[in-house]
């Protein structure tokens, strides 16, 4: 899985990266959790089978972020201008 990470990280900080001046709070919520349903997918089926008695729910996002160092997108958003403080 680390490894899996490791080499998934360079695209999501590019792809952040690019797309972060603007409204993509929306798209980089959706991606945070595609990637997560993707890297539990592949964390259910180690081995080539289906493990009966895995639980999603024991692997929420911040777990991926926090044990595993999967990059986040959403929180990465800076609007151009700076901050519009009355």
């Amino acid at each position: 899985m680390r490894e899996i990470i490791r080499e998934l990280n360079p695209v999501l900080r590019g792809w952040g990266n690019y797309f972060r001046s603007g409204n993509a709070t929306d798209k980089f919520n959706q991606i945070d959790r595609y990637v997560r349903m993707r890297l539990l997918r592949v964390m259910s089926r180690r081995g080539g089978q289906r493990r009966p008695n895995f639980r999603w729910d024991d692997w929420p996002h911040t777990r991926l972020v926090e044990e595993h160092g999967l990059h986040k997108l959403l929180g990465t958003i800076r609007y151009p201008g700076g901050s519009h403080a009355a």
